[in-house]
C-alpha cells in the first residue's frame, strides 16, 4: 500500500511540474559550412571511356580560405552500383560539400521482361509456390 501511494504521489508531482529540459543534437556529416558560394563548375573534357572505370568529375574544394579546383579522375567501378557525383549543397548558413557515393543500380527493365516472357512461355500463367515473392513470376 505504501509503495502504491508513493508511486502515485511521484507521478502526480511529475505531472504538475512542466519539463524544462531540452536536448539539441547537431550532426555535421559533410564538413564545415562555407559562407561564400562556390564558383561555377569548370568544364572538363572527359577522357575516353575506360573499361571497369568510372569518371569522377572535378569540383571546387574549400581549403579554409579559398576554393581550389580538384581535377576529375577515374575510379574503379563497382559491380551493381552507379556513382553519384558530389555536389555543393546550400544550407541555412552557407554551403556544404556532399561527397560522391555509390548507389545500388536499378535492374534493367529488359532483363525483367525477358525473365517474365520466359516463364510465361513455359508455365502458361502458372506460378509455382513461393516464386512470386522472389520476383520470378
Amino acid at each position: 500500500m505504501k509503495r502504491t501511494t508513493f508511486l502515485l504521489a511521484a507521478i502526480l508531482a511529475a505531472a504538475t511540474f512542466p519539463a524544462t529540459a531540452q536536448v539539441s543534437v547537431n550532426i555535421n556529416v559533410g564538413g564545415d559550412v562555407v559562407r561564400r558560394a562556390p564558383p561555377p563548375p569548370r568544364y572538363e573534357r572527359m577522357p575516353g571511356v575506360r573499361a571497369g572505370q568510372v569518371w569522377v568529375p572535378g569540383h571546387w574544394q574549400w581549403n579554409g580560405r579559398d576554393y581550389l579546383w580538384a581535377r576529375g579522375h577515374y575510379q574503379a567501378a563497382r559491380p551493381d552500383y552507379a556513382y553519384a557525383p558530389g555536389a555543393w549543397v546550400q544550407v541555412d548558413n552557407g554551403w556544404r560539400w556532399r561527397e560522391g557515393d555509390w548507389r545500388r543500380a536499378e535492374r534493367r527493365a529488359e532483363r525483367r521482361h525477358d525473365r517474365h516472357d520466359r516463364h510465361d512461355r513455359h508455365d502458361r500463367g502458372h506460378c509455382p509456390p513461393g516464386q512470386a515473392k522472389k520476383g520470378n513470376c
